[in-house]
């Protein structure tokens, strides 16, 4: 093996340990797959199925009413859940309806069961805090969320779910 031939090694085999590099990149900073684990967000999101998680999109745009997140909980796990409030907002659920700052809201997503009434008062503030979101499981009648631990910190957020990849149809 004479030196030309090991330049021509080192020089295909740094392309291919640059498109190695942009790809980890972009999955650590971009984009990833994430799997649904549980029930909280059942049927809309069903416990196995797999979506592409948006990593980049709240560091350029704000996070907005009913987006679909994913989260890391003090549990150092990942969840998905439904951004209900913004900050600045007062949420308040009576006989299965929400009401944010004293009007009702529409939520066509919600199929499983009805959401007990709640308000945020219990968590003694009168709105969401500034960089703090109330978030939801579409299935509230078995879900963990705002309701129990309180408002989630933007830099909680790990990203937006975009769209199903697994399975295909549904």
């Amino acid at each position: 093996m004479d030196m030309r031939d090991v330049k021509e090694f080192f020089k295909d085999a740094s392309k291919y340990l640059v498109i190695a590099l942009l790809v980890l990149i972009v999955f650590v900073y971009v984009v990833s797959f994430q799997q649904v684990v549980g029930p909280s967000m059942t049927p809309n999101y069903e416990e196995g199925e797999v979506f592409l998680l948006n990593k980049l999109k709240y560091r350029i745009s704000d996070v907005k009413r009913f987006e679909v997140i994913v989260l890391e909980s003090e549990q150092s796990k990942y969840m998905i859940k439904r951004v209900i409030g913004l900050p600045g907002e007062h949420i308040e659920y009576k006989e299965n309806k929400l009401y944010i700052d004293g009007k009702e809201i529409e939520e066509d997503f919600v199929r499983n069961g009805e959401t007990e009434d709640y308000n945020i008062e219990v968590l003694e503030v009168d709105v969401i805090p500034e960089d703090s979101y109330f978030v939801v499981g579409d299935n509230r009648i078995n879900s963990q969320d705002s309701r129990s631990y309180g408002f989630i910190s933007k830099e909680d957020i790990v990203g937006k779910v975009e769209f199903r990849i697994w399975p295909i149809f549904k």
